[in-house]
């Protein structure tokens, strides 16, 4: 046996944790096991935007695995009493509320609960090892639920009769409430062993903040970033363009309680100066994407209005100066306050000349349009301040950073939320940096690094601020693989009433990801088999009609709509793509109207099954990277005992 003196430190390190050969035989025994279960449930999630309610009872129902495992397992139940079951596991504080108003005998509603449960519970960590439960059990009651689930009796009645003692005396003890949320959040948190966010968590809806709330407590979850996330990011990191952004966004869609309530940052500066400068101007193209009753007064849309085109201004202003500085970019396009005619009010946009709907604008000077005035600057500086001191914002974003990135290379599959940026000739497209001419997994790569040297960068280093600045060319740079359009057209949309300058060309990956050959490419590019892995992204919303499987099944484009603001583009709230050890499920959802709905009236988002992809033999965790870690334990452990037995290490004790 040759031994290295690297691998020879490495064995004497691993003897430390197994020290004898019993020890190291017992764990070899236990990984192999391990390696031979059926590989974990994944569940995919792109697109969220912020819409809490629905993004949480997905995550409580498991995009239906749940209700599918109630219908399979309780046959002979009534319809009504699987619903209610469901309803208790989605909502067990909220049912169990409900039941105390009706319910004459609850000793044995507790009991008959408890049965159902338990029984539930076995079936859906039968995939698992003890000890990997074991870890997921609430702590208080680790011991009663194991005893439970696994007991100790030698025969069927003797272990029935165990359980019932068990049953009785929780609920003599008056715990049984407390007890069966504790399994209800048991089974919703064990039904996905992993849980994928393929981008966007902010924005539209009012609760980007309750969300990664949420992720920070699941278990096992990573996240690849969309546009709208790292324009979050941006702003957190202290880019002005992104803040104005996440400003301008907020005002649009109503949802300034995520900036003032969840993130604790004050708007007044901002809202002082529109209110004062913006005063004689109605702003008939600012009025947010909201109906009167979500408003307190029709006069709270109109300050609205007034506020996001008072940050719109300065968004265009602070956008064009990063352009300037950075031609790298190659986003002149966007540039478009220069191009304006302000005596008569009229916009050159590529070569042709539109009229204007809005003649107001005070703080823009004509011979120096990109220039903040000192007013505008105040505020911008003020801004900035506020997202750099919010403690919550912060410690989402190192979040984000911990557990995110652009793009996931995840048990043979590709993950990213926007595209690869290509040409029209499938070719990868080449982006000119300060740096050199990058493409493919190069760009991807490149572009997440100046990010984190931006956000993480020391104050010293001359890339920190290239980085802070590269955050807003992710939110919509021409070849950022989070945006994947030629230009964005904000102030189009927001200043010029002609559709036609409306229009945002997509990157020529939406259409080359129906060609094989093409996202074969890309798999290779990543190092991955092309044979055998899919690409998997959200960004673009499906629309309704549009088959969300591309390129004959290596691709899914899993954006379904679940923000509000996408729904009538898609016709469905969202959609799940499930990856289980028979292979891939996705499900389209029907919209979800409240929680408070789905407790009184026990009713669940309706999810049809759109696409199965069945694996050819049913996958186990040694086809999986877990399993590929296992195995690199197991060959050194077997190595080390090799050792033991060749004496070249002695065992603890010897």
């Amino acid at each position: 046996m040759n031994i290295s003196d690297v691998e020879m430190k490495y064995l004497k390190l691993l003897s430390k944790s197994y020290g004898t050969i019993e020890a190291a035989a017992a764990e070899i025994i236990n990984l192999t096991a391990i390696q031979n279960l059926p590989k974990g449930t994944e569940h995919f999630l792109s697109d969220i935007h912020g819409e809490y309610e629905s993004f949480l009872h997905i995550l409580r129902n498991a995009s239906g695995v749940i209700k599918l495992k109630i219908d399979e397992t309780f046959r002979e139940l009534s319809a009504a009493d699987r619903k209610s079951l469901a309803t208790l596991i989605y909502y067990p504080e909220e049912k169990l509320e409900q039941v105390r108003a009706t319910e004459e005998d609850m000793p044995e509603f507790y009991r008959r609960s408890l049965h159902r449960l338990i029984r539930l519970l076995e079936v859906v960590t039968v995939k698992y090892t003890r000890s990997y439960v074991r870890k997921q059990i609430p702590q208080e009651y680790a011991y009663i639920i194991e005893e439970l689930l696994y007991g100790s009796s030698t025969s069927a009645e003797d272990r029935m009769l165990y359980k019932e003692n068990i049953i009785d005396s929780i609920i003599d003890l008056e715990v049984a409430e407390d007890f069966i949320e504790s399994m209800c959040d048991l089974i919703s948190r064990i039904s996905v062993y992993h849980l994928h966010i393929l981008g966007d968590i902010f924005d539209r809806g009012p609760g980007g903040d309750i969300v990664l709330e949420a992720l920070m407590n699941h278990h096992s979850v990573d996240i690849q970033w969309g546009n709208h996330d790292i324009l979050w990011m941006g702003a957190a990191a202290g880019n002005q363009a992104c803040i104005a952004n996440v400003i301008r966004i907020c005002t649009r869609y109503d949802n300034l309680h995520t900036l003032e309530v969840g993130y604790g940052i004050s708007l007044r500066p901002l809202v002082m100066f529109a209110l004062n400068t913006y005063h004689d101007d109605s702003c008939p193209n600012f009025k947010a994407v909201a109906s009167l009753e979500d408003a307190l007064y029709a006069t709270d849309l109109e300050s609205l209005a007034k506020i996001s085109k008072a940050i719109a201004v300065m968004q265009f202003k602070v956008e064009g100066q990063l352009i300037e500085q950075h031609p790298y970019y190659e986003m002149d396009a966007l540039r478009l306050l220069h191009c304006v005619d302000y005596d008569n009010y009229t916009v050159t946009i590529d070569g042709k000349t539109y009229p204007m709907n809005n003649r107001f604008f005070p703080t823009i000077d004509p011979d120096d349009p990109y220039r903040l005035t000192d007013e505008e600057e105040a505020v911008m500086n003020r801004l900035r301040s506020a997202f750099l001191e919010s403690e919550v914002l912060q410690s989402h974003v190192r979040f984000l950073f911990s557990k995110g990135s652009l793009y996931k290379k995840y048990n043979g599959n590709l993950l990213f939320h926007g595209c690869m940026p290509l040409e029209k000739n499938g070719e990868f497209s080449s982006i000119r940096t300060s740096d050199g001419v990058m493409k493919g997994k190069e760009w991807f790569d490149y572009a997440e690094q100046l990010v984190r040297i931006g956000y993480f960068g020391s104050p010293t280093d001359k890339n920190k601020k290239r980085g802070i600045d590269f955050f807003w060319y992710l939110w919509c740079g021409y070849k950022s693989p989070l945006f994947g359009k030629k230009k964005i057209t904000t102030f189009e949309r927001l200043f010029v009433e002609d559709p036609e300058t409306w229009v945002e060309e997509k990157n020529p990956y939406y259409k080359l990801v129906d060609d094989v050959s093409v996202v074969e490419r890309i798999l290779e590019e990543f190092g991955l088999d092309k044979d055998t892995g899919h690409i998997i992204n959200g960004h673009m919303p499906v629309k309704e009609g549009t088959n969300p499987v591309r390129a004959g099944g290596k691709a899914f484009v899993i954006d379904g709509g679940l923000a509000k603001a996408y729904r009538k583009t898609t016709g469905i709230a969202g959609y799940s793509l499930i990856y289980n050890s028979y292979g891939f499920i996705l499900a389209a959802h029907e919209p979800f109207d409240s929680k408070l709905k789905a407790v009184a009236e026990e009713t669940d988002i309706l999810s049809t099954q759109v696409a199965k992809e069945e694996v050819s033999r049913r996958m186990l965790n040694k086809h999986t990277d877990t399993g590929k870690a296992l195995q690199e334990q197991v060959d050194g452990l077997m190595r080390l005992l090799e050792a033991y037995r060749r004496g070249i290490i002695k065992p603890d004790g010897a």
